[in-house]
C-alpha cells in the first residue's frame, strides 16, 4: 500500500490529533476572534459568551474532519449557508474569519501537510459562505 493510499484511509480528524486537537484549534480560533482588531466585525456577530458557539464548532469540526458524529445527531444537516444567512458575510468577514482560523491552525496543528489541506478546505467553505457583495 502506498503512502497516499494509507493517508486516504486515515481521517483528517486522526491526522491532526483527534478531539484534543479540535478543542485546541477552536479555542485558539475564538481567542483570536476575541482579541484581533481585524476580527471585530465577525466578533460583533457573536454573543458575548463564545463558549456555547465554540462547543458547536467543536462538534461540527469533529464530524467535518471525519471524527465521530457529534453535530448531526443534535443539529441535523449543517445547512451552513442557511444557518448564517442572517449575518452579513462579505469578503471582509470571510477574510477576518480566515485570519483567525489561519493563526489558530498554525498554532495548533503541527502536521504541515494536514494543516495546509485543512486550511485549503476551510478557505473553500469560508468563500462559499459569503452572502453579500
Amino acid at each position: 500500500m502506498s503512502l497516499s493510499e494509507t493517508m486516504a484511509e486515515i481521517s483528517m480528524f486522526e491526522r491532526i490529533g483527534g478531539k484534543a486537537a479540535v478543542d485546541r484549534l477552536v479555542d485558539a480560533f475564538y481567542g483570536h476572534m476575541d482579541s484581533l482588531p481585524e476580527a471585530r466585525t465577525i466578533r460583533d456577530m457573536h454573543a458575548g459568551d463564545l463558549g456555547p458557539i465554540g462547543d458547536v464548532l467543536k462538534r461540527y469540526l469533529t464530524e467535518w474532519t471525519g471524527g465521530p458524529k457529534l453535530y448531526s445527531p443534535e443539529k441535523g444537516h449543517p445547512r451552513l449557508r442557511q444557518r448564517h444567512m442572517g449575518f452579513p458575510i462579505d469578503n471582509a468577514a470571510r477574510d477576518a474569519w480566515m485570519t483567525c482560523m489561519h493563526k489558530a491552525l498554525v498554532e495548533t496543528i503541527s502536521d504541515e501537510v494536514a494543516r495546509e489541506e485543512l486550511e485549503g478546505n476551510m478557505k473553500k467553505l469560508a468563500d462559499w459562505m459569503r452572502n453579500r457583495e
